[in-house]
């Protein structure tokens, strides 16, 4: 289906869903005009499946039941059985149209959510980092360090907003410090390179951390983030160490993107990893490396960059396509099925 032929309204009660490895959350939008109504989270190990899930969660706060379901769960969307990446959930929206009564069920990339929510961040939702402006009407880009390294764009075209999913937390990483120059030999390649989500995630942090602590010359039992960031909080010189040249490298990368779309609308900072290291993120280290991107220094200090602070960024951005579908152009086709037609992939 053509961003033209999708219908310019959903049916509600609208369910939207944030599909993680771990949890599962839930939120109602009951009108184009409704705020987002938030139903709880749930262990997805809790739950034999999606639907089981809804039923002993959103139902009972739901005084009309939901008539449209839209999804994120991380991955691509590639037919009518969808297995999750990291749970024993199986999304299959025929079988939920099926089981919940529903009229029409939407299932998209998380990151693609998280994009979905960029252009209606305002006030407390945001935590700047350093100088820049927000332009009106511009590109976006989202960037999440948490289990791994999400990333997509939000692009403003022809008088509407464009989320643009990826894989760009694998492109490559290298030094660029003296120091790093000396750090980089230590990190445990993957497949036989240094991907930014290789050090840039929840399992690149403690990479990273044996790496600095090789270059140190210290022994340090650093086998989570938490373990990190912990240490980091009593000032232990290696965690220190790791988390300056975590947010730097954060920084170098978040400015490769934000010149790749250009994105004067902003950068924005997601991801569990995220609020953990806010010190780090803001003492300058990760602005002067977003910064440094000769010939375009200037240019790259009118980007702003910004911590995301809301607490729900996947939701909020499916509960914003749930209230104006029309606003976005989200390509519909393989990842949209109704009661009456699957919409099945190519």
């Amino acid at each position: 289906m053509s961003f033209s032929e999708r219908s310019k309204s959903f049916a509600y009660p609208v369910l939207v869903a944030d599909i993680g490895g771990t949890n599962a959350r839930f939120a109602l939008v009951d009108h184009s005009d409704a705020l987002t109504r938030m139903c709880g989270k749930t262990a997805t190990a809790d739950h034999p499946d999606i639907s089981s899930a809804i039923r002993e969660v959103v139902f009972p706060e739901a005084e009309t039941k939901p008539r449209t379901a839209i999804i994120a769960v991380a991955g691509p969307v590639t037919g009518n059985v969808i297995p999750l990446t990291n749970a024993a959930w199986v999304i299959e929206p025929l079988a939920m149209i099926s089981e919940l009564g529903l009229e029409e069920v939407v299932v998209l990339n998380d990151f693609e959510a998280q994009a979905l929510a960029l252009p209606g961040y305002s006030g407390l939702d945001v935590e700047q980092i350093g100088r820049g402006a927000v332009r009106a009407e511009s590109a976006k880009f989202v960037l999440g360090p948490g289990t791994g390294l999400g990333a997509a764009a939000m692009i403003y075209a022809a008088g509407t907003w464009v989320p643009v999913p990826g894989e760009g937390g694998h492109v490559e990483l290298g030094p660029v410090t003296p120091e790093e120059v000396e750090i980089w030999p230590h990190i445990e390649r993957v497949g036989g390179r240094i991907g930014a989500e290789q050090v840039l995630s929840g399992t690149g942090m403690p990479r990273l951390a044996r790496a600095v602590t090789n270059w140190m010359n210290v022994e340090r039992q650093f086998d989570t983030p938490a373990s990190i960031t912990h240490a980091a909080e009593d000032n232990d010189p290696a965690a220190v160490k790791t988390l300056e040249v975590f947010a730097r490298s954060l920084g170098r990368v978040a400015g490769d993107f934000a010149l790749t779309v250009l994105a004067r609308g902003g950068v924005y900072l997601t991801g569990g990893i995220t609020p953990r290291i806010t010190r780090f993120l803001t003492d300058g280290g990760f602005r002067a490396a977003f910064e440094a991107k000769a010939p375009h220094q200037t240019l790259m200090a009118k980007i702003p960059t910004f911590i995301v602070r809301h607490s729900n960024p996947a939701l909020e951005g499916l509960a914003s396509f749930a209230r104006a579908p029309g606003d976005f152009a989200v390509d519909m086709h393989g990842r949209q099925w109704t009661a009456k037609r699957a919409s099945l992939p190519d």
